[in-house]
């Protein structure tokens, strides 16, 4: 379950005061719109942002004024703002540009939090087509109907899901645009062992762990492995915390698979963990420069291994490449997402909000991620994780 959106700030959307710079996140209603690329591998269940688009920049001042036009007269003939800033913006070539309306970028906004409403369970596509649940969170409302890892979604509220989108599925157990809230029910068309069963779950809000280690091993050089759900706020303490409280000259095994992005604030933190200070990203905004930088004091001589896959998106592909780049990790795994672009949220009348594409990110070699993602040092499918740790055994970092 991991969160999206992430920002320059570690707090969202500030009323009434210049709106703070974005860097885009999966946008499951784009996806609904199958303009999203083939699905990343498992799709966690959590409210989501745009998409790293495949456009250059638009004219934003413009596109701007344009919508703010378009939200104005539909506030005065008492239409949908949200409708007619978004024809605008679907108008303006910015294939990812979006506008959400108040209680869409509060949930967002929550969900930077750590918090997010839905049953509490991840989906991936299965190797046959199908959608099967890939991680159920302890408590939820999916964990206390009975759902595991490995059963096949087949219905959502009776609609058919096994050919549907990743992505889509996941707007549809949240309830995106039905007005769900707490509570709400959904009902889940479910396959175990090839019988089928029907379970009735209430939508709660959840607070699912961004950061959880555990040890690979038992003896006193065990390799420490820590997972990154999403870079939700305080993700990047965590990390820190995490490599800090390592024993000895144990290596760390950084699994970021499924991590759909976050703050890049928090990103930043977690690659100062690995790094003495220097340069973990660049970004342009209208063709001007601007470079994110670590915190010096990172511990920089123990054995680093980073698990990525094609649900390693944005913030979590922007530390892939920072610790890649600077030579202080090996990465293993599968081809990541490729997301990289900026986006700048302007406020509409009704508190809506739209953001446009203003820039893209790259790692500190200068590489683009958008479009692209990242190709791991060792390439490696479903023993990806045991690939990882022989890795990060022959780099003297324990087993």
């Amino acid at each position: 379950m991991s969160g999206c959106s992430h920002r320059f700030r570690p707090r969202g959307l500030c009323r009434g005061v210049t709106l703070t710079l974005v860097f885009g996140c999966v946008l499951a209603t784009g996806a609904a719109t199958g303009s999203l690329p083939q699905d990343p591998d498992p799709v966690p269940e959590l409210p989501a942002r745009t998409v790293a688009s495949r456009h250059a920049p638009v004219d934003r001042e413009e596109i701007r004024e344009e919508i703010e036009d378009a939200a104005a007269r539909a506030e005065a003939d008492g239409k949908s703002v949200k409708d007619a800033a978004g024809e605008v913006v679907s108008r303006s070539g910015d294939r990812w540009g979006a506008v959400y309306d108040e209680r869409e970028y509060e949930e967002f906004e929550q969900a930077l939090d750590g918090s997010y409403l839905g049953v509490g369970l991840s989906a991936r596509r299965t190797a046959k087509g199908g959608v099967a649940v890939s991680r159920v969170q302890p408590g939820g409302p999916a964990d206390r109907a009975g759902i595991r890892e490995g059963d096949l979604l087949r219905t959502i509220d009776g609609r058919r899901v096994d050919k549907r989108p990743v992505p889509e599925v996941v707007a549809l157990l949240r309830g995106d645009g039905t007005g769900a809230e707490e509570g709400t029910r959904v009902v889940l068309g479910v396959v175990r062992d090839g019988e089928p069963t029907t379970q009735t779950l209430e939508r709660a809000r959840l607070t699912p762990e961004a950061v959880t280690v555990s040890r690979l091993g038992t003896g006193p050089s065990a390799a420490l492995l820590v997972k990154v759900a999403a870079f939700t706020k305080g993700t990047g303490q965590e990390v820190r915390d995490a490599v800090r409280g390592a024993p000895g000259d144990a290596g760390i095994l950084l699994d970021l698979r499924a991590n759909s992005g976050g703050l890049v604030t928090e990103a930043v933190t977690a690659a100062s963990a690995f790094l003495d200070g220097g340069l973990v990203a660049t970004y342009d905004v209208r063709g001007e420069e601007q470079a994110l930088y670590a915190d010096p004091g990172g511990d920089t001589d123990r054995p680093v291994v980073v698990l990525v896959d094609g649900g390693t998106m944005s913030a979590a592909e922007l530390l892939t490449g920072a610790l890649q780049d600077r030579g202080r990790a090996v990465t293993v795994g599968s081809r990541t997402f490729g997301k990289g672009s900026v986006q700048m949220p302007s406020e509409l009348p009704g508190g809506s909000v739209a953001e446009l594409t203003v820039g893209h990110y790259r790692t500190p070699a200068g590489r683009s991620v958008e479009g692209r993602g990242i190709t791991p040092d060792l390439v490696a499918g479903e023993r990806a994780q045991q690939r990882a740790q022989t890795v990060l055994s022959g780099l003297g970092g324990g087993s």
